[in-house]
């Protein structure tokens, strides 16, 4: 029998929307008191001090990229939870964009199975995906795939053929399983790597305008009203989009929308250092599409942020610019940056970040984080907002290094996380 109690920690808990300070007794995995002070404990309880640190539910990953299968030397899936781990993640869903693509239940079992081996905490979802080899032709057998146990369908990347998208609409309707789409015209983004604007013009990267964005969320939402099925709208980047999603809420259209920590944290100026671990896709917005991206996640109109954990060889992404892979990675970041960004300067509530990490991501993927109250399973991450620690190989998980912030002293690290293999 594991026993600990954690002594006057904060405690933040989006389900009951209270912010405290307590102590809390977790018992063999369970939640067994929560309260101002517990002395009634056993003397073989592990005490901790935890003055100065943060505790809620543990945070859940919308979607990342996993290197396995196919591309191991970017990223294993062990290297890819033990990442998810450290960043305080007890739930990661990875997108179907491996080698070979997530289209077939034999992998999904073949991927679960092999989770199952590892010894992390987070819980493994697995994205299935819509069309064959992500080609946007064939579907997949989507009945098999959801008996195999997949949290959703989507590619994970723009399509071209909205009569394809209707028909993916009604045909995955019946299914109740969440459905994702990343909305870009490919035509009007064209080789764009910054977006449009002053900043594009003094950097001389090729720009993609807001519309290429705009134009694919509009015609989703509409597609989306005619038809009914509920969609998750990903990569939201323009503060166009913003009010787009938002209008469209308002008239009870069935959406969930979420950007990345990337595009909550960064704008165009961040991209003069040429570093391409910048080069995202889509790109950073400008300074007011960063700050309508905050405002839309504090209003619940972007009900998410997701990590998109991309990792990269030192080979793939130490080249010029425009040739580098987009992406970079996050897992292990993402909290403390956003916590000294958005909730130190205080412009977020620490519960205004902790719902859209955790919370809100679960309740799309048709999942509970439950209340942090006595008899519930303790899923729970423990932060330390003051640490200072280095971003360097020593102190990674992840076998990739693509991050602006690598070499850099960064505040706010992820003390333990409290998981079982949940699900």
């Amino acid at each position: 029998m594991t026993k600990e109690l954690l002594k006057q920690v904060r405690v933040i808990d989006p389900f009951q929307k209270t912010d405290i300070v307590a102590d809390v007794l977790i018992i063999d995995g369970y939640i067994q008191d929560v309260a101002p002070q517990i002395t009634n404990f056993t003397t073989d309880t592990s005490v901790r001090d935890c003055r100065g640190l943060v505790i809620g539910p543990g945070l859940v990953d919308l979607y990342s990229h996993s290197g396995e299968p196919g591309f191991e030397e970017r990223e294993t899936l062990s290297s890819l939870l033990q990442a998810a781990t450290a960043g305080g993640f007890t739930r990661i869903c990875v997108l179907p964009d491996t080698l070979p693509v997530i289209d077939q239940p034999a992998l999904v079992t073949q991927l679960q199975q092999h989770r199952n081996r590892q010894k992390v905490s987070p819980s493994l979802h697995i994205w299935g995906a819509i069309t064959l080899d992500l080609a946007g032709k064939q579907l997949t057998e989507v009945a098999d795939l959801t008996a195999a146990g997949i949290v959703g369908f989507t590619d994970g990347k723009p399509w071209e053929n909205l009569g394809i998208v209707r028909r993916i609409l009604e045909y995955l309707q019946p299914f109740g399983k969440p459905v994702a789409f990343w909305p870009c015209d490919r035509h009007l983004a064209a080789n764009g790597m910054i977006r449009e604007g002053a900043e594009a013009l003094r950097l001389g990267l090729p720009p993609m305008p807001t519309s290429a964005e705009t134009t694919a969320i509009a015609a989703l939402l509409e597609l989306v009203a005619d038809i009914g099925t509920p969609v998750h709208i990903m990569r939201v980047s323009t503060a166009r989009s913003v009010e787009l999603i938002a209008e469209a809420k308002s008239r009870g259209v069935p959406i969930t929308a979420s950007t990345t920590w990337m595009h909550v944290l960064l704008d165009t100026k961040s991209m003069k250092s040429y570093h391409t671990s910048l080069h995202l896709d889509p790109p950073l917005g400008n300074y007011q599409d960063m700050l309508c991206l905050r405002e839309g996640l504090r209003r619940g109109i972007i009900d998410a942020i997701a990590i998109d954990h991309a990792a990269y060889t030192y080979e793939e992404k130490v080249q010029a610019f425009t040739e580098s892979p987009p992406g970079a990675i996050g897992l292990e970041l993402a909290l403390p940056l956003l916590w000294q960004n958005l909730v130190a300067t205080g412009e977020f509530t620490p519960l205004e970040l902790w719902r859209v990490l955790s919370h809100q991501p679960a309740t799309f993927l048709q999942q509970e984080v439950k209340a942090i109250q006595p008899g519930e399973k303790a899923e729970l991450t423990l932060f330390d907002p003051q640490q200072i620690w280095k971003v360097n190989q020593a102190n990674l998980q992840t076998l990739s290094f693509n991050t602006p912030w690598f070499g850099e002293e960064i505040i706010g690290r992820v003390v333990q996380v409290f998981s079982e293999n949940l699900f």
